[in-house]
């Protein structure tokens, strides 16, 4: 599947915007961003980070969380353009869940 970066970087801002706002106003010092290569093959998304839910006194003068979603490798698994519409969406619905604390073995039940 083949799709411009800013197609993409739309389609990511799409997703955001999916999200509802009773969320998004809880994201706090967090940044989202478009990577054509992932580091592993296989990896569509990635949060670096410390999640909200493990934050405490300490938290303060860092770095913002980094949420990464890798262009290549959706594009590599996708063969339309609606599905790269709905594995996009997916990807930023799960990285954000992992700002929130949710794990893996949660998203998997929620069908994330």
């Amino acid at each position: 599947m083949q799709m411009s970066r800013e197609a993409f970087e739309d389609l990511v801002g799409e997703a955001l915007d999916t999200v509802p706002a009773e969320l998004t106003a809880h994201m706090r010092n967090v940044v989202i961003v478009v990577e054509d290569v992932a580091p592993e093959r296989g990896l569509l998304g990635l949060y670096q980070g410390v999640p909200l839910t493990e934050r405490g006194d300490w938290y303060g003068g860092v770095l913002p969380d980094h949420i990464s979603i890798y262009r290549d490798e959706i594009l590599r698994i996708c063969d339309s353009p609606e599905d790269v519409v709905e594995e996009v969406r997916i990807t930023v619905v799960h990285e954000i869940a992992h700002h929130f604390g949710i794990d893996d073995a949660r998203l998997h039940e929620l069908g994330y």
